[in-house]
């Protein structure tokens, strides 16, 4: 009798091998749930699969990692290059748990010099490049990017208002006042000097910062010379504002015009890289990352599969310089040459400036890894003390805090965020329009009704009543409900988990006291009397910034829901209706609320819209006709 029982681990990885090609490709390994546990490439699949396939001679974690391996899948590419860039997308897309996997879901900002208008704008921008103009970046924060624009302003007195406030001033706005704008826009400058300007502020992006400051030197000389001393202090001002970007950066990159520093540094068990970001020799900011990588993991080995991922979507300087050593370095030089269509050179600087920019780099990273360290053990602690209070089973991995946000019920919006052993869960937020039309106006109840049975109705359906489900490295049932109310909003949360199926979560109903003062809040949990916590309790403090961020949240995404509401017309929700049309109804009728009244006969009058036009357009605003 045969054994027909199917193949696991290293005999089915063995198995894959007689039929693979010695071609240059990408391999992806999964378990027996079907997610991907780990991504990798090769020259040669056929010889790079096989090492699997022995058994014997791995580390423990590539052992781990075989055993649980039920099934593999194979894409064959043109070049070992185009497979790295491969590789570096599956890996971002699929976060596989034995790759070292990249944890950013930010984009970076960028300065626009926006050339739509004849006058040019001077702007921040962050995602596509639609808009006509000129990008530099990236820059590493929205600070560096404020930072930078704050500067041009001072040194160069460039608008930063929006077409629209541009054409309808009639007097100059606040920021000529303090010096930081030219003010164009009522004819105080010519469009010629203004763009004299622009070109000097683009040459300073451009790193030509030592020309712009030399002729703007002779300049004030000049100034100074014909006695024209506003003039030349003026330019002094500007001068002093262009040397203050060098003067603060904290490292000099002088001679290097463009390149990423990355340097990484490992403590703790957790792994740090840091990212410096120079162009036109200045420093345009910095970031820290925290990839997850098992501990067995190298230096190098880390530092490449995250520079891989990292330029996966986003531009790659002409250089990158590394604190260590990485393999492969030539082919990852050749996959970004062709992803960025120019040369790009990667290099671990042994001495000089460009070494102590790297040392530089390694130097925050263990900050940074420090500072990561010491807040993740303190949130430890402070989740600890949750568990306590509420007489959970355990600290809580994740916390789930439910808020609502409305005017008399207008616009009514759900927020729900999320908080864990790391902090705030900020890509794991969640908002709810308030849309089922059984809920009343201002029904706070209701609207919590809603939120619920939405967000645990898909929790159920995507992962079952699994509680340690696992979604994007966090797990997505949480162990606490965070409620703003107090008894019957308590009641009303617990009877819509009943309905669903849902059992053994614990909710806690958090109310404010009698004069809604912070310190003097209830707590209500099910099956005791409600009670309030010490005025210094840090679980007190806790509670409290969870609850001011569900706020904070709930009331952004009502005030952007409401904003978005302000722009809409009426008469866009007609068919038939285009901006020419909509443009003679307002001039002819004055608003959307008197062409609301009109009747049918007023509105055939009007050019461009017929009888049959006229009697949709009353028909939309009386239905009840």
């Amino acid at each position: 009798m045969s054994d027909s029982s199917p193949l696991v681990g290293a005999a089915l990885i063995a198995d894959f091998v007689t039929r693979l090609p010695s071609k240059p490709g990408v391999y992806r390994m999964f378990d027996e749930d079907g997610d991907a546990i780990y991504v990798g490439k090769a020259r040669n699949l056929k010889n790079r699969v096989s090492n699997y396939a022995r058994g014997q001679g791995h580390n423990q974690r590539i052992a781990h990692m075989i055993s649980l391996t039920r099934n593999m899948e194979f894409v064959v590419t043109a070049s070992e290059a185009e497979a790295l860039l491969l590789e570096a997308n599956l890996i971002k897309k699929l976060r596989p748990r034995f790759n070292v996997i990249l944890r950013d879901d930010k984009s970076f900002p960028y300065i626009l010099i926006a050339k739509e208008h004849t006058v040019a704008q001077l702007a921040k921008h962050r995602g596509s490049r639609a808009r006509k103009g000129n990008y530099y970046g990236p820059f590493a924060s929205a600070l560096a990017v404020n930072n930078a624009i704050n500067t041009l302003q001072k040194a160069f007195l460039i608008r930063t208002c929006n077409d629209s406030v541009y054409s309808n001033r009639t007097r100059p706005c606040l920021l000529h006042q303090i010096k930081r704008c030219s003010a164009p826009c009522v004819n105080y400058i010519s469009q010629s000097d203004y763009a004299e300007l622009m070109n000097q502020a683009e040459e300073f992006l451009s790193g030509k910062n030592n020309a712009v400051k030399a002729e703007l030197a002779t300049r004030m000389e000049e100034a100074a010379e014909a006695l024209e001393f506003e003039t030349a202090a003026r330019l002094r001002d500007r001068i002093q504002a262009m040397s203050f970007v060098t003067q603060t950066q904290g490292i000099n990159p002088e001679g290097i015009h463009e390149a990423d520093v990355f340097g990484l540094a490992f403590e703790g068990g957790q792994f740090c890289v840091q990212v410096f970001f120079i162009r036109a020799e200045q420093n345009w900011g910095t970031r820290a990352y925290f990839p997850k990588a098992d501990k067995s993991t190298s230096e190098g080995e880390v530092l490449a599969s995250f520079i891989s991922q990292f330029y996966d979507d986003k531009p790659i300087p002409a250089q990158i310089m590394l604190s260590h050593e990485i393999e492969e370095k030539a082919l990852m030089e050749e996959a970004f040459g062709a992803h960025a269509g120019r040369r790009i050179e990667i290099l671990t600087p042994q001495r000089g400036a460009k070494k102590a920019l790297t040392d530089y780099a390694v130097t925050n990273a263990r900050e940074a890894n420090g500072r990561k360290m010491a807040e993740t053990s303190s949130q430890s602690k402070l989740l600890e003390g949750v568990a306590k209070v509420f007489n959970l089973a355990g600290p809580p991995r994740r916390i789930e805090v439910f808020d609502n946000s409305h005017i008399q019920g207008a616009h009514a919006v759900g927020g729900m965020i999320v908080a864990g052993p790391e902090g705030f869960m900020k890509g794991q937020y969640r908002k709810f329009n308030i849309k089922a039309e059984d809920t009343v106006a201002g029904d706070d109840f209701g609207m919590m009704r809603e939120m619920l049975t939405r967000r645990f109705s898909r929790l159920l359906k995507e992962h079952g009543d699994d509680r340690e489900a696992v979604e994007n490295e966090a797990v997505v049932w949480p162990d606490l409900l965070l409620i703003d109310g107090g008894a019957g909003q308590l009641s009303a949360v617990q009877a819509v988990l009943s309905d669903l199926g849902v059992h053994d979560l614990e909710v806690v109903g958090v109310a404010k006291g009698p004069v809604r003062d912070a310190g003097r809040e209830h707590f209500f949990v099910s099956g005791q009397s409600s009670f309030m916590l010490e005025a210094r309790d840090p679980v007190l403090y806790y509670i409290q910034r969870l609850r001011d961020e569900a706020h904070r949240f709930a009331i952004g995404s009502h005030r952007a829901k409401r904003s978005k509401a302000i722009g809409i017309n009426p008469l866009d929700e007609i068919s038939g209706i285009g901006a020419k049309r909509k443009k003679a109804l307002l001039q002819s009728f004055g608003s959307a609320k008197a062409v609301a009244r009109a009747n049918v006969s007023d509105l055939a009058a009007v050019e461009g819209v017929s009888a049959t036009l006229a009697q949709m357009i009353f028909d939309h605003f009386h239905p009840e006709n």
